[in-house]
């Protein structure tokens, strides 16, 4: 087998011949290679798509987006009741503040109070029992915004002072 082209540029067509053997030898051992990570490949992946007890991870995924919905729409429904409880909280008496004293000097024990009790906004009431000899007495006064339209007391002041400063008092 003689060329040309080959004699003219100095080359041995078997050393050609030699060279295209090696590769198609090297291509042959990249494909085998191949195939058996591919064959592994394919083996995990229907393991993997099988998944446990014969459940597809198809009829898995599809399970956990009801799932996933069930739980988005359970959170829109505590997110309303927790507005809910928020409104409800703002106007519940949750400030407080007492005072005890004596309100004659022949009757101790400290047995009269004032007792705060006020919303988020410092509006609620006073409720101030005198407690004497006779007999004990309790009279209530508005509170709105924390001021009353009624004179208040010393210990009526002192009570409610507490109450509107409640949560500023309190240790951290």
């Amino acid at each position: 087998m003689q060329s040309n082209i080959l004699n003219s540029l100095g080359i041995d067509p078997g050393i050609i011949v030699i060279i295209m053997m090696g590769i198609m030898i090297f291509v042959l051992l990249y494909m085998v290679r191949v195939s058996m990570k591919m064959t592994r490949f394919m083996k995990r992946y229907r393991i993997f798509m099988k998944g446990r007890d014969a459940t597809s991870l198809e009829k898995a995924f599809a399970q956990k987006f009801i799932e996933v919905d069930k739980i988005v729409e359970l959170n829109k429904i505590h997110a309303n009741e927790i507005r809910r409880i928020k409104d409800v909280q703002s106007r519940t008496a949750n400030k407080i503040g007492i005072v005890k004293y004596d309100a004659f000097p022949d009757v101790g024990g400290r047995l009269s109070f004032a007792l705060a009790m006020l919303d988020e906004s410092d509006s609620g009431f006073v409720l101030n029992a005198i407690h004497g000899r006779e007999g004990c007495y309790t009279y209530i006064k508005e509170i709105v915004k924390g001021e009353s339209y009624v004179v208040l007391g010393q210990e009526e002041k002192e009570a409610l002072r507490q109450a509107v400063n409640y949560f500023n008092d309190m240790p951290s």
